[in-house]
C-alpha cells in the first residue's frame, strides 16, 4: 500500500491557500501524512483563522503535523519564549510589530510547544537545517555544508523549506577506509557511505510529495502540473 507524505511550508496565514492544498491532496493517491514545515504565520495578513484550522482540523482534512519556522521563532522571541532578539532595524521592528498584530496571543503557547523538526525513518524534516531554523539551504549550497547538515541529524535525506525553492541535491556515496593497528598486526577496513540527499520542498503554493518506499520525490503546485524529480538511490 502506498503511504506518501505531503510537505508544505510558507502558508503565512493564508487559509484559502491551505484549503486549496488540502483539496489538491485529496486528488492524489496514497497520501498518508501531511507535514507543515513552519512559516505558518507572517506579518502580511491575519493568521488566526489558519492557526485555528491547523489546531482543529475539519472533517476530511489530512491531519497536519506542524513544526515551527523562522517567522514563528521571531514571534516567540518577541514574546520571550526564545533567546535574545536579533539586532533591531527599523524594517525588522516594523515586521515584528505587524507579526504580533497578525497572531492572537491565544495561539502563542501552542506555537511555543511545536518541535524544531521531525525524524521519520531515515529522513529529517526541518524548516531551515539542523544548524539553524533560518539556514536557507539551496541547490547551490556547498556539498560539504549539505553533508554537515545531514550528519548532524544522522539521516540520509533532509527535507528543508527555508529557501522556498524546490530542488533535490544528491550526494554520491562512497567508502571510508581505515587502518587498525595492534601489537601483532594491522587491519584495513572499509565502510560504505550511503548516498544522501537534501530536498527543498518549496513554499506557499509549491509543495512536495514523497514516497519513502520508492524514494520518489514529486514537486507540485496548486496552480501547475507536477514535476517529477529523479528516482531513488538505486
Amino acid at each position: 500500500m502506498i503511504e506518501r507524505w505531503a510537505l508544505v511550508s510558507g502558508l503565512c496565514g493564508d487559509l484559502d491557500l491551505y484549503e486549496r492544498i488540502q483539496s489538491d491532496l485529496k486528488k492524489q493517491r496514497g497520501i498518508a501524512h501531511l507535514f507543515v514545515l513552519g512559516d505558518m504565520i507572517g506579518p502580511d495578513r491575519n493568521c488566526d483563522a489558519l492557526l485555528t484550522r491547523l489546531r482543529q482540523p475539519k472533517r476530511g482534512d489530512l491531519q497536519p503535523n506542524c513544526i515551527y519556522g523562522w517567522w514563528e521563532e521571531q514571534l516567540l522571541v518577541a514574546y520571550g519564549y526564545r533567546g535574545e532578539p536579533a539586532q533591531s532595524t527599523q524594517n525588522r521592528t516594523t515586521s515584528i510589530q505587524e507579526l504580533r498584530k497578525a497572531v492572537d496571543p491565544a495561539h502563542v503557547s501552542w506555537l511555543a510547544s511545536l518541535q524544531f523538526g521531525f525524524i521519520e525513518l531515515d529522513c529529517g524534516l526541518i524548516h531551515g537545517s539542523s544548524a539553524d531554523v533560518g539556514d536557507p539551504l539551496q541547490e547551490t549550497t556547498s556539498p560539504l555544508i549539505l553533508l554537515d547538515r545531514l550528519t548532524r541529524l544522522d539521516v540520509n535525506r533532509l527535507f528543508t523549506a527555508r529557501s522556498g525553492q524546490q530542488f533535490r541535491v544528491q550526494l554520491t556515496g562512497g567508502q571510508i577506509q581505515s587502518k587498525v593497528k595492534d601489537p601483532t598486526s594491522e587491519q584495513q577496513r572499509e565502510q560504505a557511505v550511503p548516498k544522501r540527499s537534501v530536498i527543498g520542498i518549496g513554499s506557499g503554493a509549491n509543495y512536495t510529495l514523497y514516497d519513502p518506499a520508492s524514494d520518489r520525490v514529486e514537486f507540485l503546485s496548486v496552480a501547475e502540473k507536477s514535476r517529477l524529480s529523479n528516482l531513488g538511490f538505486g
